[in-house]
């Protein structure tokens, strides 16, 4: 591989089944398994049904987010951008195990929000998740937000839901001024995150992707690895570290 000198970084759920989140459309899914709980990740349904948010603070409360640990490849990114050639690193992932692994928050692009922040969709309160699943803890099923009353879901976006013009606008940029985009365990069906590759690909950027299965782009890429991403990308960014020298 020729020498990269700016690499910006996509990355999916796949990246951290290793750390025991599952995916959501692999072959053991989360939404594969489970297609109502695909159509409960509507916004319309969460705000209009109090029992679909009575569900989703319990899925929260026992979420595997919280017991989580990075992997190999969220520090194998690290790696990468202590080597000076991390341009960004965009995320559709909700669990900032990038952070937690040594990742500098401010390279780390957010396209789909946090979940360890919930969000009052009438007054934009922001609050801890800790906080609001402690009240869930205590028998509040649906705690409304303690400053105006709404209701509170967590700091995400949902279907339904634009993703914040701010964001989209970084991701963008970060595609559109690599000489190298890697793709790493995403689908690469939902948009606008995979387009980001195209984005990459029209400004020059050559492009790889690292995934469990086929994904639409792979026609498109200059190498496509699929391989376990917890020995895959470390590889791979081993190769892309010794090749800049």
């Amino acid at each position: 591989m020729n020498e990269p000198t700016s690499v910006s970084v996509l990355t999916g759920a796949g990246i951290s089944t290793d750390s025991g989140i599952p995916d959501y459309r692999g072959p053991q899914g989360v939404w594969t398994k489970d297609p109502q709980a695909a159509a409960n990740a509507d916004i319309s349904r969460y705000v209009a049904d109090p029992e679909v948010r009575r569900a989703s603070w319990r899925a929260r409360l026992g979420h595997p987010v919280w017991d989580a640990r990075p992997n190999d490849a969220h520090r194998a990114l690290v790696d990468l951008e202590h080597a000076g050639l991390l341009r960004a690193l965009i995320t559709q992932n909700i669990d900032e195990l990038h952070q937690r692994a040594g990742s500098a928050p401010e390279k780390v692009i957010e396209l789909h929000g946090t979940v360890r922040r919930a969000e009052c969709l009438s007054c934009d309160l922001i609050t801890p998740m800790g906080e609001v699943l402690a009240r869930v803890s205590a028998g509040e099923d649906d705690p409304p937000c303690p400053r105006c009353g709404g209701i509170q879901k967590s700091n995400t976006i949902s279907f339904g839901q634009n993703l914040k013009s701010e964001v989209l606008a970084a991701a963008l940029d970060a595609a559109r001024s690599c000489d190298l985009f890697v793709a790493v365990g995403t689908s690469l069906t939902v948009h606008p995150a995979a387009g980001l590759c195209g984005e990459a690909i029209d400004f020059g950027a050559r492009l790889v992707i690292v995934n469990a299965e086929p994904t639409p782009y792979d026609s498109f890429a200059d190498q496509v690895i699929n391989e376990p991403i917890g020995q895959a990308l470390p590889a791979l960014v081993k190769e892309l570290i010794d090749a800049a020298g």
